[in-house]
C-alpha cells in the first residue's frame, strides 16, 4: 500500500484554492464584459481582495509549506478575506439603505486613481456611492452577499488546509 504524502496534498489543496479563485475573477470578468454589468467601486476592491487571496494560494501551491508555514499562509488568508468579507458587508448594507438615504453617485474608480490620493481612493469608496447600491441577482443572492459567502468558505479552507495532514 502507497502512503500518501501530506505536502503533496497540502500542495493540491492550495493550487485548487488558486483555481477557484482564478474561475471567480473569470466569472466577474464574463459579468462586465459578456454580460455588460459594470462593477461599482466596491466590486472593484472586492475583486482586489479575492485576487490577494488567489495569489496567496498559487505562492503556498508553489512553496509547499510544512506545519508552521501552513499557518502563517492561513493567518494571512484570514487577514486578506477579512477584508474582504469587511468589503462585501459594506457593500450588503449600503444595497439595504432605502432608496432616499443611498448616497449620490460619485466619480468611477478609473478617474479618482487618476485624480486622487490612493488613501482618498480608499475612503470614497468604502463611503459608498449610489452605483453600489444597485442589486444585480445571481442565482438568488446579489453579488456582494456570494462574494461574503466565498469570502468565508476560502478563509475556512485555508485553515482546513493547514490543519490537515499532521505530522
Amino acid at each position: 500500500m502507497i502512503e500518501s504524502n501530506p505536502f503533496l496534498e497540502r500542495r493540491g489543496a492550495y493550487f485548487a484554492g488558486f483555481l477557484i479563485c482564478a474561475a471567480l475573477m473569470g466569472y466577474a470578468f464574463y459579468l462586465q464584459y459578456g454580460l455588460d454589468m459594470e462593477p461599482c467601486p466596491l466590486c472593484m476592491f472586492q475583486r482586489v481582495a479575492l485576487t490577494g487571496m488567489g495569489i496567496v494560494f498559487l505562492i503556498a501551491a508553489l512553496h509547499g509549506p510544512r506545519r508552521a508555514a501552513a499557518w502563517g499562509y492561513a493567518v494571512l488568508q484570514l487577514v486578506i478575506g477579512g477584508i474582504g468579507v469587511g468589503l462585501a458587508l459594506r457593500h450588503l448594507y449600503i444595497q439595504s439603505l432605502p432608496p432616499d438615504q443611498v448616497p449620490a453617485c460619485g466619480m468611477g474608480i478609473g478617474y479618482m486613481l487618476e485624480t486622487l490620493p490612493l488613501g482618498d481612493v480608499i475612503m470614497r469608496t468604502l463611503k459608498g456611492s449610489g452605483e453600489c447600491a444597485h442589486v444585480d441577482l445571481v442565482a438568488g443572492l446579489s453579488i456582494p452577499a456570494w462574494t461574503l459567502i466565498l469570502f468565508v468558505f476560502l478563509v475556512i479552507a485555508a485553515f482546513v488546509i493547514a490543519a490537515r495532514n499532521r505530522r
